[in-house]
């Protein structure tokens, strides 16, 4: 998945707390060949990663604390989901009216302690091999 974002891209993640959204992010950053290891900016809201070989980077954002779109615009984030780098949104139902139209959307649902379920949805299949 992560081999297929190219710059620009913004990946809207959904799914109940403790749901896999952060472990994705990690997968995504390894994935993008992140310089800096990933964790929940949950109380900071962005992170940024450095990519190896990539003119772009990485901003991981987590909008848990937010009440509304506005906070959000307040900080500057609506200026990252519109850039040229890569944006990985948890909790991003809390800004939707900021997300491009052309965001991949993934929603994970909790099927059990082990799994889970992730519906991916977004302007081309970040899924399967071409």
């Amino acid at each position: 998945m992560a081999a297929r974002l190219r710059p620009g891209d913004v990946v809207a993640l959904t799914g109940e707390i403790g749901a896999g959204k952060t472990c994705l992010t990690r997968g995504l950053a390894r994935g993008l060949a992140s310089t800096t290891a990933v964790s929940s900016p949950t109380f900071v809201l962005v992170h940024r990663h450095e990519l190896r070989a990539a003119s772009h980077a990485l901003y991981h954002l987590d909008l848990y604390r937010l009440d509304s779109s506005d906070e959000l615009e307040d900080i500057g984030g609506a200026e990252l989901l519109h850039g040229r780098d890569i944006c990985v949104v948890e909790w991003a139902e809390r800004a939707d009216e900021l997300l491009p139209a052309d965001s991949f959307r993934v929603h994970i649902d909790c099927l059990a302690e082990d799994a889970r379920r992730l519906t991916v949805m977004g302007p081309r299949d970040l899924l399967r091999e071409d």
